[in-house]
């Protein structure tokens, strides 16, 4: 392939992606997001976030950001957790099982144990009538139209709005919990964003 053909695939690519997260303020459901976020606001344990594959890659990313807002959460792997790491699930917490198509079998096997151990369900797919759409406390619809690759069915751009929409929750959450540069500062003194956290260098 020559470089011009190069080049414009991939603009096509990040053209998809872009318009995949531009349409997300209007497709998904107001009622469903505001209960997410209440519900991961009010959470009085952990925040547990599972996924396979690429659901896997956005459920850690999701954890991480929720630790960097004081929000504890950690990423449970399926694979752990019918060997015995299903453990850790208690009461209080919220789990969130993320999965494109809502029947990973790794993650619907889960689902008795969460319920049974009284945790509370947020499941996040793009189908409704799907296994964890429909044993879910909240479901979150989240679905693009299009992926960029050219069998429609590599797991990027329909990432990259799990991802994204759980950004703009944290962000949110920031202002629910009244989150402060201080608290950020105290978890995050390393790195380029804790220099400027800290006034080590300046914000210009």
């Amino acid at each position: 392939m020559e470089d011009h053909l190069i080049l414009s695939e991939i603009r096509r690519a990040l053209t998809v992606e872009s318009d995949a997260i531009s349409a997300l303020g209007h497709e998904l459901d107001p009622d469903q997001i505001m209960q997410v976020t209440h519900v991961l606001a009010d959470c009085k344990g952990r925040i547990i976030v599972s996924g396979c594959g690429t659901s896997a890659m956005a459920a850690r990313k999701i954890a991480h950001s929720l630790c960097c807002i004081e929000r504890p959460a950690f990423y449970l792997s399926p694979s752990d957790s019918v060997h015995g790491a299903l453990g850790v699930v208690q009461k209080e917490d919220v789990v969130i099982l993320i999965s494109k198509g809502g029947n990973t079998k790794e993650l619907t096997v889960l689902i008795p144990t969460i319920k049974a151990k009284g945790a509370y369900l947020i499941g996040v797919s793009e189908n409704p009538e799907s296994i964890i759409a429909r044993n879910a406390d909240i479901y979150l619809h989240i679905k693009v139209f299009v992926e960029p690759c050219p069998f429609n069915m590599l797991a990027t751009a329909s990432t990259l709005a799990v991802i994204a929409t759980f950004d703009a929750i944290c962000i949110s959450l920031m202002g629910i919990t009244g989150y402060t540069r201080e608290q950020f500062a105290l978890i995050h003194p390393a790195g380029a964003v804790g220099d400027r956290l800290l006034g080590r260098v300046s914000e210009s």
